[in-house]
């Protein structure tokens, strides 16, 4: 029975034509039709498609068989047979059948025959013949090698490598035999074939030949066929794979030989009938071998293969032929593309195909050569950018996973470490397994570089394990990572309680200052974590133990005001120690504000001010700034500690309390006098006394302790009181420079006059001159000033009167519809109404002027023309109005009401 399967074993059709074994099968290019040859005499044609079914007695045992390559399109449907009869017989298909006709015979049985192109090549007991059936000519006849064994035991192997190349395989001999064209002048001078053959190769192996085929190598390496069933794996020594390597780069084409080693050697050396009964007993056969043979006749690779009952099997029970790749796939970089062999055996069907680079690192896993293979896999993955996915593809990540292991035990843990990226990827599951393991182990320390926080995120105990990792043996590398790991992907309470637990248990962690290293690490670190935890007011305290440059930024941002109620005094000290830096460092801070203080006093509502001046109170300076800010931004703020105020002024700014005294008027004037009297601020004590109403003694003091005129001078401005001029004149006659103070800053208050007769005869007075010429200048000055403003006064009077003339006198528009200013309706009503005019061109109705139902009726203008209700004429119109201005007191409504303040 003949069974057809796909590479993979799948079955796909079965024949039964024959009723004994079947010893050779041929196919033609297409794959649709197959010859089979048997046992039993028959050779038969088989066709996928069709039904179609050929058959040939020859009436003796077939041995081999050989289709048309193009025997699907051919019209002749040939193919060629031979068996133990010793006849080569070709069969064609012709208009009443197929015909037969004897190409050769005589020469013992035909062993086997291959048909490629135009030419049939076969093998006796002779040799091996090559036939041109274009010609119709026998071309070569290649001789058997001397002293080879027999050839039913160890029979001939034909291959076409292509149209001109023939591979000979018999015994432990390979031939290559190359077809060419005959010269053309011998060709015709000599009545020869138009073929001829050379004899290009002859390899002796030491083994037997049971198939052989081309085997394409790559130039870059020699991919070694490996079978995919039951391979056995030998070592270098005799149970390796690969036996040897060349040393030279191998030819672009090999010989694949399927090699069979004699278990008995008297097949060999003709010794079969022996007495020996232990030399007549059957013995066991070897392993068979694929073996790769180079041109120059090396041995590249080797490889055993697992056939069942091999040891049964002789060297003519196996068959070795191969596959050829498609076009575009053997065209491809790499070499053999899909190319696959296949070894028959009694039992078992082989498919084998080149090794390539999933085999070299399956090989290197064997070996835990882990390295290596993963490099072959990076190399690989970079070739195939862009490439389909194979679904063969080696699984990366598996052997990543066990090189980790493999390192792990052998205690290479940075390295296992390093390579965790590679294999764990976006696996999160694998990630977390590594991790827990790298824990138990103690050697955590060695995969946290390496530990992913985003793409993948891992689960939060991952993250929280590490942190706690830190905690116990590296602080600084805590705050560096809570730093920089992103929030959210542990849980930040947890880590609060372990290291709050940490603090609570370090010295000195309840101090303002804490001295140790590790207590800092551990505030910062709270503080960190408090901030990503959205809770900055539990982190404020250790931000100012700390002394962090951003700490008002922190506050203002967050508005922890309410916060910071009972850290005023933390918060000014801090700030101060931050000036006095950058006062060292060479800034000019006297310009800028106080931070501390000016966060203060712009939160007030948050930050009570009693609380503040309670905590400042043991620091005076820094209650003085804060009472100073709050004074500038409203005086009202601080009238509670007015008094304090004065105190603190006098201490640390001088200068300022006069202008505090001239702005507050909350200050007690005894207790502030008394403040300035001990520190003998005088301008101050002048100021006071001048307020508590004692301005001979403020004026005493300015002349006795200051003998500043020009303050004098202002003071008694200040004061209006006459009798105090009356006591600076009286102190200044006997004084020459204050008589000419007051000469030269006379004015409205005192009379030049009074002053210059107070001047007693013979007084020198340097500068006198200068200011009498001074007080002259100053008079006509004055009077010129009067008279220009005399002069501009009267003009502008004249132009308002004349504007004022015009506008009375000149007309204005008016119609029936103008509005009333007092009632708003129409002038023209009512019709027996009548309306009256003023000189501000207000018009209004008579009935809406104060007292309008007094008023007389207006004349009937027809009566009057009688001599009838009033006098004719002007004089008529003037009485009229006459009377009317008399009953109207107040002049204009309107104008009346706008000088009131009301709006018409």
């Amino acid at each position: 029975m003949l069974h057809i399967l796909d590479l993979s074993g799948q079955h796909i059709k079965s024949f039964t034509g024959h009723s004994a074994s079947v010893n050779d099968i041929s196919m033609d290019i297409t794959g649709d039709f197959i010859a089979t040859a048997s046992i039993d005499g028959q050779v038969v044609v088989h066709s996928l498609s069709g039904a179609e079914v050929p058959s040939f007695n020859l009436k003796r045992p077939v041995r081999t068989v050989a289709l048309e390559p193009n025997f699907a399109k051919s019209s002749t449907r040939s193919l060629v047979s031979g068996g133990l009869a010793g006849n080569l017989i070709l069969h064609e298909k012709g208009w009443l059948g197929y015909k037969e006709t004897i190409l050769h015979t005589g020469e013992g049985p035909i062993w086997q025959v291959r048909w490629r192109d135009n030419l049939i090549a076969w093998a006796n007991d002779l040799g091996v013949k090559i036939y041109d059936t274009q010609s119709q000519t026998r071309i070569t006849f290649i001789e058997r090698p001397a002293d080879s064994p027999r050839a039913d035991l160890f029979k001939c192997t034909l291959h076409w490598q292509d149209e001109s190349t023939l591979l000979i395989g018999w015994a432990d001999q390979i031939k290559v035999a190359r077809i060419r064209t005959r010269p053309r002048k011998s060709a015709s001078a000599s009545n020869l074939p138009p073929l001829l053959v050379e004899i290009t190769a002859i390899f002796q192996l030491e083994c037997m030949i049971s198939g052989i085929v081309p085997h394409p190598l790559s130039s870059q390496s020699s991919a070694v066929p490996t079978a995919q069933v039951d391979i056995a794996d030998k070592k270098a020594n005799g149970t390796g794979s690969i036996r040897s390597v060349a040393s030279k780069p191998p030819s672009l084409t090999a010989f694949l030989v399927l090699a069979y080693t004699p278990p008995d050697m008297s097949l060999l050396t003709g010794n079969e009938a022996t007495a020996d009964r232990a030399e007549q007993a059957r013995k066991q056969a070897e392993r068979p071998e694929l073996r790769i043979i180079s041109r120059a006749g090396e041995e590249l690779a080797a490889d055993a293969l697992g056939i069942t009952n091999y040891e049964r099997w002789n060297c003519n029970d196996y068959v070795l032929v191969d596959i050829e790749p498609s076009p575009l796939k053997a065209a491809a970089p790499g070499g053999a593309g899909d190319r696959y062999y296949i070894v028959l055996s009694p039992k078992d069907l082989v498919v084998v195909k080149p090794r390539d680079w999933r085999d070299h690192v399956a090989w290197l896993v064997e070996r835990q050569r882990y390295e290596e293979a993963l490099e072959v896999l990076e190399r690989r993955s970079d070739e195939a950018v862009g490439a389909a996915s194979d679904a063969d593809a080696v699984d990366a990540v598996q052997i990543g996973q066990r090189y980790i292991e493999h390192l792990v035990a052998e205690g290479d843990f940075a390295k296992a470490a390093r390579l965790c990226p590679k294999v764990c990827g976006q696996d999160t599951k694998r990630w977390e397994d590594w991790i827990f393991v790298f824990a138990q182990k103690h050697q955590l320390q060695a995969i946290i570089p390496f530990i992913p926080t985003e793409s993948p995120t891992l689960g939060p105990l991952v993250y929280e394990i590490v942190l706690t990792h830190f905690l116990a043996h590296d602080r600084q590398a805590l705050l560096q990572t809570i730093k920089t790991w992103p929030k959210g992907i542990y849980d930040i309470a947890a880590v609060i309680v372990a290291v709050q637990s940490e603090l609570d248990r370090a010295p000195s962690s309840s101090s303002m200052k804490s001295t140790g290293p590790d207590t800092v690490i551990l505030m910062e670190c709270l503080a960190e974590l408090y901030t990503l935890n959205r809770q900055p007011g539990k982190a404020l305290p250790y931000f100012l133990r700390l002394r962090r440059p951003n700490v008002f930024d922190l506050i203002r941002e967050n508005n922890l005001f309410t916060d910071v109620q009972d850290q005023a005094l933390l918060l000014v000290e801090f700030d101060q120690e931050l000036r006095e830096k950058r006062k060292e460092a060479g800034e000019d801070i006297d310009s800028d504000p106080v931070g501390a203080i000016t966060l203060l006093v712009d939160h007030i509502h948050s930050i009570p001010i009693g609380r503040v001046v309670q905590q400042l109170q043991a620091r005076p300076f820094y209650l003085y700034l804060y009472l100073d800010a709050l004074f500038h931004k409203d005086p009202h703020f601080t009238s509670a500690y007015a008094d304090t105020q004065v105190k603190l002024y006098a201490e640390y700014s001088p200068r300022r309390l006069v202008d505090f005294l001239r702005a507050s008027n909350y200050y007690n004037l005894e207790e502030a006098y008394n403040v300035c009297r001990e520190r003998d601020l005088v301008p101050e004590m002048v100021f006071l006394l001048g307020r508590m109403g004692n301005n001979k003694k403020a004026l005493n003091l300015i002349i006795e302790r200051l003998g500043d005129v020009s303050r004098a001078i202002d003071f008694a401005k200040e004061q209006h009181d006459d009798d105090l001029w009356e006591d600076l004149l009286r102190y200044s006659e006997t004084r020459p420079p204050f008589i000419r103070g007051l000469l030269e800053n006379v004015g409205a208050e005192i009379d030049p006059i009074r002053l210059i007769r107070r001047i007693k005869n013979g007084l020198e007075i340097p500068g006198l001159k200068g200011a009498l010429i001074k007080i002259l200048h100053d008079f006509n000055l004055q009077v010129s000033l009067l008279e220009g403003c005399e002069t501009i006064m009267n003009g502008d009077c004249a132009d308002l009167v004349l504007k004022l003339h015009r506008n009375q006198t000149s007309g204005f528009f008016l119609s029936a519809k103008t509005p009333c200013p007092i009632c708003n309706k129409p002038i023209s009503q009512p019709a027996n109404g009548f309306a009256l005019l003023f000189l501000c061109r207000h018009v209004v109705h008579s009935h809406c002027v104060d007292h309008g139902e007094d008023l007389p009726h207006q004349p009937d203008p027809t009566l009057v023309g009688m001599g009838i209700g009033g006098q004719p004429g002007l004089s008529g119109k003037i009485a009229f109005t006459a009377i009317l201005r008399a009953k109207i007191t107040q002049g204009c409504p309107v104008c009346h009401k706008q000088s009131e303040g009301d709006r018409t």
